[in-house]
């Protein structure tokens, strides 16, 4: 890692004596109507990773950009359409942006996570886009727990603590989920941990509905997570914020500080978070250690140039999380290991009991973007450490170690744009070892290699696009032979997958208003190691796992449409999906086959394969009628089909409503801004299409409200925010809980506080 640290270094040297005079442009942000400068309106250039803020005459100025080539600009503004343009930069023209006052500012939004960036409208895949405004306001454990509440995305809970993506009933090594461009690695394969990655470090999320495998390979069969860091700090500046929160449910503290800057073009960023929290509470009670402990630190060094931009990330995630593993006594009460019934104050206590879970997960990531002439290069290498301990006879000594090193890269070229023609193509590829350090083993010693190469065209009319690709995919896993105690655990084996998929989309805006997008085309999954040897049971699970080196890698036909209607009061859209995977690979319980382990029974669950349908459908509506009034709705449906037995497929996410009443009230005081109330019902139905080792999930809802508002005092704005969730303390289980089979509840009533405080140094 050290070697790896200084030939980064030594490359940032090498750039630095190319600089050469920088070029600029500048340009206006008015107001449409009356032709009044928007001043603190922002301007940014995503794929330069550069933004501005214009000045109290609306005038914005960006050094260091390209002599030439097409970019596309997001021009944003409170009360305002948001707008995108695509400029030449060769004409060196000024550029002057009107900006029309609308309810609604997000009515054309800058994807990045597709191949090529583009406003939503002209970009075929279904995307939703989580801002950084959001990710704030909305009190959440972690990440995931924050973007749950979007359409067609769910999740997989174990406790507060943990939660994984499902989007449209596809989770765990068939979602992708991408850190600041370089895909996570991290035992994806595992139920009990979830991403390991500081949500108070996140610019934005992007979530990508349906396959993606064409541009990032295997285990994009059910659609990406893209977590990007927030923009550098504008030219000249240096800044930071303080943030901090706490709930009481479960005393949660969530702190974090962040300081950046940017002098010429050289960018630095430096981030420290930490969470605690001890035993949630649920109407039926604490549940006994359930408390997690999470330490991040982070770093960004970079340069912003004329020649495009070059970013290296580094980052360290540390959590420990509490796994509930405790007996009831004929009270219902849960006793500690003496059997005795746990005091408050012990449910109470921050320190964690055996067993818990150690997650460490160390990153290093160089992000670059380089321009030649109309076309530019983008890359991605990333090598990552995830360290998994799992502690449960002594917080010395592991029972399960897992030590995963992976070496990955990215490089996309980007022809130059002709005649609205716009080609890519691109290769990726990663090598991982893991290696068990402690004497209980799950899975064996591995290792595993990738390739990847793609090319994708992309053409533009005015009203139309249409894009095409082609990828091919190769994976090698080898397992190595290993004992456990003397006696033999795993055999060897040595598996090859390799696939041809393709992909094509397309949109059309048949007015400004109104805008339909589809997509077609087949992705693959190769099996985990987990499916293909793991042979044990570990805390969290709950069961004991079989793996099957004979499976075969799934194979995804999909096809999806949707339609858009926007108008400056009211968004509305509707999707449909199908998702047809043959060779779909699940675990079952076969004959109700169980294996005793130290006085336990554990059932025994192996990995089978069927062909496997999903399919449904996702709608949402956003009206407001005036500044004041806000109203959101949100509807999701999925079903997952076994074709083979004609059976529902295990862990698919029950129907869910959401509707969501904000106010965002313009007071006339000079000391309180961008105040808001709202109130949320979160209707979940019934789920009763189940696999037969599932039981049926009753239908439930949630009443949630929230309030927050900035103080400004003198130029420092401080926001706070105020939240309660499930407001009457609802007695309720996630049909996607893993706690569920335990007969442990969610979390109940949860009151948070949240203060913000942006500041600016110089």
């Amino acid at each position: 890692m050290k070697r790896i640290f200084f030939l980064f270094l030594i490359y940032f040297l090498i750039q630095i004596p190319a600089y050469s005079k920088a070029l600029a442009i500048s340009g206006h942000v008015t107001d449409a109507r009356t032709k009044e400068p928007l001043a603190g309106a922002s301007v940014s250039i995503p794929d330069l990773r550069i933004y501005t803020i214009a000045d109290k005459n609306g005038t914005f100025y960006f050094n260091n950009i390209p002599e030439k080539g097409k970019f596309l600009i997001e021009i944003k503004f409170i009360g305002y359409k948001t707008l995108t343009r695509t400029v030449d930069f060769s004409t060196k023209q000024p550029l002057n942006f009107e900006l029309e006052p609308s309810v609604i500012e997000a009515h054309e939004i800058v994807i990045t996570g597709s191949a090529l960036s583009s406003d939503n409208r002209k970009n075929s895949t279904q995307v939703s886009s989580v801002k950084r405004d959001e990710l704030l306001s909305r009190p959440s454990s972690n990440l995931i727990d924050a973007i749950a509440k979007t359409a067609g995305i769910s999740q997989v809970t174990t406790g507060a603590a943990v939660s994984k993506p499902v989007i449209r009933g596809l989770s765990y090594n068939r979602v992708v989920t991408l850190v600041n461009g370089a895909k996570q690695e991290g035992q994806q394969w595992g139920d009990e941990h979830g991403i390991e990655a500081d949500q108070y470090n996140t610019g934005s999320v992007e979530v990508l509905r349906g396959a993606a495998s064409l541009l990032y390979g295997s285990d994009a069969l059910g659609g990406v997570i893209n977590i990007l860091d927030p923009l550098p700090a504008p030219e000249g500046q240096i800044r930071g914020e303080a943030l901090t929160n706490y709930a009481l449910n479960n005393g949660l503290s969530g702190n974090s500080l962040m300081l950046e800057g940017n002098q010429n073009g050289f960018v630095w960023r430096a981030r420290g978070s930490y969470k605690n929290a001890f035993a949630y509470n649920t109407p039926d009670g604490r549940i006994p250690n359930t408390g997690y402990k999470e330490a991040d630190l982070s770093a960004q060094l970079g340069f912003n140039k004329r020649w495009g931009y070059t970013h290296l990330d580094f980052s360290r995630f540390s959590t420990k999380l509490g796994l509930p593993d405790f007996e009831r006594n004929d009270e219902g009460k849960f006793e500690d290991e003496a059997g005795n019934p746990f005091t408050d104050s012990q449910l109470k206590n921050r320190e964690l009991l055996l067993p818990y879970q150690d997650v460490r997960h160390y990153k290093l990531a160089l992000n670059s973007n380089f321009i030649f002439g109309s076309s530019h290069l983008r890359s991605t290498f990333a090598y990552q450490d995830n360290q998994r301990r799992e502690l449960e006879e002594s917080a010395d000594e592991p029972s399960l170690f897992f030590d995963l090193k992976t070496y990955s890269g990215d490089l996309k070229y980007y022809f130059a744009e002709k005649n609205n023609w716009q080609p890519v193509i691109g290769i990726s590829g990663s090598v991982q070892r893991n290696v068990n350090k402690a004497e209980e083993l799950l899975i064996p010693d591995y290792n595993s290699a990738d390739l990847g190469i793609f090319g994708y065209l992309k053409k533009s009319w005015e009203s139309a696009t249409f894009n095409i690709g082609l990828r091919y995919d190769y994976r090698q896993i080898e397992g190595e032979l290993m004992e456990e105690e003397g006696s033999p655990k795993f055999s060897d084996f040595n598996n090859d997958f390799s696939n041809l998929s393709g992909a094509a989309g397309f949109t059309y805006e048949f007015t400004e208003r109104l805008s339909f997008k589809a997509n077609a085309g087949s992705a693959f999954r190769a099996p985990n190691i987990a499916e293909l040897s793991s042979d044990g049971v570990h805390e969290g699970t709950f069961r004991y796992e079989i793996g099957n080196t004979e499976l075969k890698p799934e194979k995804s036909y999909y096809a999806d449409a949707g339609l858009e209607y926007d108008t400056d009061k009211l968004h509305a859209a509707v999707s449909v999906f199908n998702n047809y995977i043959t060779d779909y690979i699940y675990y079952r319980q076969l004959n109700n086959e169980t294996i005793a382990i130290d006085e336990r029974d554990y059932p025994v669950f192996r990995y089978v394969q069927d062909n496997a349908n999903l399919y449904g459908a996702e709608a949402s509506l956003t009206l407001h009628p005036s500044s004041l009034v806000h109203f959101d709705n949100s509807f999701a449906y999925t079903i997952g089909e076994n074709r083979k037995t004609d059976t529902p497929l295990p862990f698919i996410p029950a129907v869910r409503l959401r509707n969501e009443l904000r106010l965002e009230p313009e007071l006339s005081s000079k000391l309180l801004k961008e105040s808001y109330f709202s109130a949320e019902l979160d209707n979940v139905f019934r789920q009763s299409r189940i696999d037969i080792f599932e039981t049926e999930t009753p239908a439930y809802s949630l009443v949630s409200l929230a309030a927050g508002t900035t103080l400004m005092l003198k130029n420092q704005p401080v926001k706070v925010t105020v939240s309660v969730n499930n407001l009457f303390d609802k007695a309720y289980t996630s049909h996607l809980s893993r706690l569920k089979y335990e007969d442990i509840l969610n979390q109940g009533r949860n009151i948070a506080f949240g203060v913000y405080v942006p500041f600016t140094i110089r």
